[in-house]
């Protein structure tokens, strides 16, 4: 199975990728600028956070076009911002931005990226940009005191967008949510 990584410029990137490969995924780390016509056939891609505004500008090289794909695709951070406003929703920076542990709680049942794990749970945030409004056809599936979208989820389309991230050992199911979305796009592989 394969499952890339777009690199938007976060601090974790690496991370992400080191995850998926202990999940025993075909996987490397691929420029945002990127063309689709470069990509290998894949399974699934994450795309990675970035720097402060990245999500809010639009300024992620090719993700609009890896958006169009038919393949399970999950957002993280910036991200996540960026998947947010390509489908009609809307970003804007934190009213306050966090750095460090957070409590999440599930909505909804968490949905497939929450499957299996604690309806509350402790998270790591780095963001200083957060999803305010989700676009038609995602539902929020988990939220926190002062970041009301950690979670959205579009399973017509099979998106997934976190807040937080799941690639670092703070977050306490952070290997079972990368898990889930493996899974996932096993279970939907072309």
């Amino acid at each position: 199975m394969v499952i890339d990584v777009v690199d938007n410029g976060g601090q974790w990137t690496h991370r992400e990728w080191r995850m998926l490969r202990y999940l025993g995924i075909d996987t490397k780390i691929i420029e945002n600028t990127t063309p689709l016509n470069e990509l290998r056939k894949l399974d699934g891609l994450l795309l990675s956070g970035g720097a402060a505004r990245v999500g809010l500008t639009g300024e992620l090289g090719n993700c609009g076009d890896y958006l169009q794909l038919d393949i399970p695709i999950l957002g993280i951070c910036a991200g996540h911002q960026f998947m947010a406003r390509y489908y009609g929703g809307q970003a804007r920076e934190s009213e306050t931005p966090e750095f460090g542990e957070m409590k999440i709680k599930l909505l909804e049942g968490g949905g497939v990226i929450f499957a299996d794990t604690a309806e509350e749970q402790t998270v790591w945030e780095s963001h200083n940009d957060e999803v305010c409004e989700v676009p038609e056809g995602f539902v929020v599936t988990a939220s926190s005191p002062s970041c009301e979208v950690q979670g959205m989820e579009d399973i017509k389309r099979m998106r997934w967008g976190l807040q937080f991230h799941p690639e670092v050992n703070d977050t306490e199911f952070g290997a079972k949510i990368m898990q889930n979305f493996v899974e996932y796009c096993q279970k939907n592989k072309n």
